[in-house]
């Protein structure tokens, strides 16, 4: 009667293991080269800027993405932003540059964002003088099949009113 026992047990047990299923495998964390690939096409980004090149600058951004900035609409999909685009790069006094101060890449590794300072130099207005906007901006990326990053939401707003340039 043991003995049946014992074999009942270690069949159950055997049943029971065999049923189990590894884990999935766990994918590579590839965050640290996530992250390093975000701040080298935000790198490429501030070129674009400075070339003033639409098509460029627009590339950087997923189809579906909003832009906002200040004093304008939300800026969603393409035809949106271009034409926000195109009318800011009239400007002639218009740079911009920005430096992220933080990199954060999900651990799904799918979605990711920045977070960090930005210098506008545009126009006045009333005064027709280059002035300098300084705040911060915060961009949500998403990765592609393709494996490459786009924005997909992009908003910035000023520490301040604009102040002359140079000082």
């Amino acid at each position: 009667m043991r003995r049946i026992t014992y074999v009942a047990v270690a069949a159950v047990f055997l049943t029971l293991v065999g049923c189990t299923q590894a884990p999935p495998p766990t994918p590579p964390d590839t965050r640290d080269a996530d992250a390093k690939t975000i701040r080298d096409g935000e790198d490429a980004w501030n070129k674009d800027w400075a070339a003033k090149d639409a098509d460029k600058i627009l590339s950087h951004y997923a189809d579906d993405a909003n832009l906002m900035v200040p004093g304008f609409p939300i800026a969603t999909g393409k035809t949106a932003e271009t034409q926000l685009l195109k009318g800011l790069l009239m400007d002639p006094n218009l740079a911009l540059t920005f430096t992220a101060i933080q990199v954060e890449v999900s651990k799904g590794g799918d979605l990711a964002y920045t977070r960090g300072n930005y210098s506008m130099t545009m126009t006045d207005e009333k005064t027709k003088k280059p002035m300098v906007e300084k705040g911060k901006y915060v961009t949500v990326y998403r990765k592609g099949a393709d494996g490459s990053w786009k924005a997909i939401q992009d908003i910035n707003n000023a520490d301040g009113p604009p102040m002359p340039a140079g000082k």
